[in-house]
This record gives structure tokens, C-alpha cells and sequence, in this order.
């Protein structure tokens, strides 16, 4: 058994991984609705800033800055994922954990970032990032962060999850 230690630091950014039990599902964004309603559940009692998501069919990707105080990521976790759980009438969906990894500096930053919204066509659900509408790759278009048509090739990215 491995001895896995998270590392918490107050007012940290982190790369996250989450995924459903049944990798074979498309639950969440079939349940979109559901699951945007429970972060925004989560996050007003808890605030976090989100820098990136995708939603995948069983599975997610995201990075989130937390409060300069704060470092409790896997509560939220733990929140998000029971309020979703509840509110699909579902339950033992989820895998019982998630992976993270702390962003290190600028340039981690951007990899992983990138890597959240190559995700899509990386796993073959659309072939441009723009076609995958559960992202929030629209939103930093919208504030001129990422152009339209921004896309890269899939094999740049080393940034993410292990496969």
C-alpha cells in the first residue's frame, strides 16, 4: 500500500484529475446541469477561483486557485462530488479518489492549462477545442486568453494525468 501524501498549501493552485467509477459512462455530461449546480453550491460556502475545466463524459480536469488562507481542496472535493452524488440519485459513482498535482510555477501553469483543453480531442470527442462545449476554454476566448481557433498539436502536451 502506498504511503501518498497531499501536498496542502494555503493559497495554492492545483491540477486536479477526477473520474467516475465507470469509465465507460457519459453521467457527467449528461448530468451537466447537475454537476455545474453543485460546484456552484460548493463554491459559495467555500470559495475557489477556477482557472480551468473541461468535463469529459467520466471524467474531469480542472485547476483551481484557492484563498491565500485556504488549502482544504479535498473538502471541496469531498462536497462536490456527495452534493452531485445526492442531487443525480445516484450513488458509489465516483472512484474514491482524485489525482492531484500542485502547479509549480508559469510554465506549469501554462502546460496544464493547455493540457485541460486538449483534453477533449486527445480522447477523440471533437477535432478542434472550440467543438467541446463543457470547457471553460469558451470563457478565456471570451476574455481574449485563447483564440477561437487555438487547437496545437495533441502530442505537445506532456502536462496531465499518467496514462
Amino acid at each position: 500500500m502506498s504511503n501518498y501524501r497531499r501536498n496542502y498549501v494555503k493559497g495554492g493552485t492545483w491540477f486536479f484529475t477526477v473520474n467516475l467509477r465507470n469509465r465507460q459512462s457519459a453521467l457527467l455530461v449528461e448530468q451537466i446541469a447537475t454537476l455545474r449546480n453543485s460546484v456552484a453550491q460548493v463554491k459559495r460556502r467555500k470559495p475557489f477561483f477556477i482557472d480551468a475545466w473541461v468535463v469529459l463524459p467520466e471524467h474531469m480536469h480542472c485547476i483551481w486557485t484557492l484563498p491565500e488562507n485556504d488549502c482544504d481542496f479535498s473538502g471541496r472535493w469531498r462536497d462536490i462530488k456527495k452534493i452531485f452524488t445526492r442531487d443525480a440519485g445516484l450513488s458509489g459513482i465516483w472512484q474514491p479518489h482524485f489525482w492531484e498535482h500542485t502547479i509549480q510555477d508559469d510554465e506549469d501553469y501554462r502546460r496544464h492549462i493547455d493540457y485541460v483543453y486538449i483534453n477533449p480531442v486527445k480522447h477523440g470527442w471533437v477535432m478542434q477545442v472550440r467543438e467541446w462545449p463543457f470547457s471553460s476554454f469558451h470563457r478565456d476566448v471570451g476574455t481574449g486568453i485563447y483564440p477561437l481557433d487555438w487547437a496545437g498539436d495533441v502530442t505537445e502536451f506532456a502536462a496531465g494525468e499518467r496514462t
